[in-house]
């Protein structure tokens, strides 16, 4: 009774509200969310952004009988969910159809005209994500974590507490999982660049542009261009160097800007937007500088695109950390901004934790879902050394026909074990499906192996299903697969995944 007693002073409550705590909250909810003597509402883990790192942390750690809540600005789900993985997949989809219903003569259908409307795939979508949005608020709900809606913002009061909306939270194990954002150039950097859109502003469009100019060599660039070529925007890249995807294997890299190109985007090389105005029409002009490497004095030729209703920045993304205050709390970050981690997700304040794209590490949803959980089970279920392994990460890039990845480049092995040290094996060819269409892709693929044994450590190719291809192999090279247990492997006939069985 006298500890009860304790609580109704120090939260306010009057003796006549006694019936209304008990219905509210549990005696055990009471004494996980006792107020400090500062007043700030104590959790054992507070996680801070509502993205997939955060939520896969936050609800294990619900699981492992912590008492958890997140804080969120903006819609559950991060950029995943939002303005990422989901709704690009969702772009992705509708394009594919618009690839296989050009190949429908050839297989002897005859559908007549068609007619594409963006509106009506743009609210499928939407609603889609909106739902999910719901999805993860009810699994919030379930697990009895609270959802705390706001700006969050670090203070030292006098230990590590979170402010939002003028009320403080603090908890022993904090953790930062606010993502990222796309990079945008500013009027000073390219005059006219606020008159372009990046990929968020994608999702935001009410209709298919006509003509398109994405700006970017990087995967979010292929994959923008692709969809919105494909659906029937005239389209060009920008690129500053000779081709795309310049940190994935070479044989990726070459073989994507031949795709591209194949599939009719304009690719300007060694290009750079020199300046973007809007004119009369409301249709933008943008003027390109391009420098002819060819030649020694490295000439520059000035041109413009005109008529273009869709620009896209495609040019990196940054942390989103800048109002966190963590300079408060004495939380390192880099020249960039992300947050300096090790490898069990510390920053360099005991107590306060960091996982997922503001680290800067492996921006992709299922890391930062992976170290979540990870972390949970260290801090809540006792296990010291639960960390996630940050070698051999598969990741598939959604071009048109679509990339898997896994393992180093070529050129990352060589230079882990020498030149003499590594083999590869490729192969190129047509898939199947092509065997009686007009249109036509290729299919590529590589294995890079090292030492007597052939250890694969190393895995690239793109056609068509090599996303779905990708998973399964990922799993024999975390393994220790060799060339040897590829080759030992039978092949499933007639596939386009039998060729890293048949390698030679």
């Amino acid at each position: 009774m006298l500890w009860i007693k304790i609580c109704r002073k120090s939260l306010s409550i009057t003796v006549n509200a006694t019936v209304t705590v008990a219905q509210s909250m549990s005696i055990h909810q009471v004494s996980c969310r006792r107020m400090t003597s500062d007043a700030a509402t104590r959790f054992d883990f507070l996680v801070i952004g509502g993205g997939s790192g955060g939520l896969a942390s936050a609800r294990r750690a619900a699981e492992l009988g912590a008492n958890a809540a997140v804080v969120e600005s903006h819609k559950l789900g991060g950029t995943c969910v939002n303005v990422g993985c989901v709704p690009k997949k969702v772009m992705w989809n509708t394009a594919i159809h618009a690839e296989i219903l050009h190949d429908h003569s050839d297989y002897g259908f005859d559908i007549g005209n068609f007619k594409f409307s963006w509106e009506i795939i743009k609210s499928k979508r939407d609603a889609y994500v909106s739902r999910l949005n719901h999805i993860y608020r009810n699994n919030l709900d379930k697990a009895k974590i609270e959802m705390i809606q706001g700006h969050a913002r670090f203070m030292e009061d006098p230990e590590p507490t979170v402010e939002v909306n003028g009320k403080k939270y603090t908890a022993p194990h904090i953790l930062i999982a606010t993502g990222g954002y796309p990079s945008m150039l500013s009027d000073n950097d390219v005059p006219g660049a606020n008159l372009g859109i990046n990929s968020d502003g994608f999702f935001e469009l009410e209709c298919l542009p006509k003509r398109s100019v994405i700006v970017g060599a990087g995967y979010i660039a292929v994959e923008m261009a692709g969809i919105l070529s494909t659906l029937g925007s005239k389209t060009s890249i920008i690129c500053r160097q000779t081709g795309v995807l310049r940190n994935f294997d070479n044989f990726i890299s070459t073989n994507c800007t031949k795709e591209l190109q194949n599939s009719g985007i304009e690719l300007w090389k060694n290009t750079q937007v020199m300046s973007v105005t809007k004119k009369d029409n409301g249709l933008l002009e943008v003027t390109l500088v391009t420098k002819d490497q060819e030649k020694k004095n490295d000439e520059e030729k000035i041109s413009t695109i005109l008529e273009v209703d869709c620009l896209l920045w495609a040019i990196g993304r940054q942390p989103n950390s800048a109002g966190l205050n963590l300079s408060q709390v004495s939380v390192d970050i880099d020249e960039k901004g992300f947050i300096i981690v090790d490898e069990f997700q510390n920053t360099t304040r005991k107590g306060i934790y960091a996982v997922g794209d503001v680290c800067g590490k492996a921006l992709l949803t299922p890391v930062a879902i992976a170290a979540g959980r990870k972390l949970a089970h260290r801090l809540f279920e006792g296990k010291k050394d639960a960390k996630i392994d940050y070698t051999n990460i598969p990741s598939v890039v959604f071009s048109h026909p679509p990339i898997g990845t896994v393992g180093l480049t070529e050129d990352e092995a060589i230079k882990s074990w020498g030149k003499e040290n590594v083999k590869s094996y490729k192969k190129s060819f047509t898939p199947m499906y092509h065997a009686i269409t007009t249109r036509k892709t290729q299919c590529i693929m590589k294995l890079v192996c090292v030492g007597k044994e052939e250890k694969v450590v190393g895995l690239h190719m793109q056609g068509i299903g090599c996303d779905e291809m990708l998973q399964g192999f990922s799993v024999a090279i975390k393994m220790g697969a060799t060339k040897a247990d590829f080759d030992n492997t039978i092949a499933i006939h007639p596939t386009s995944s039998e060729e890293f069985v048949t390698m030679r």
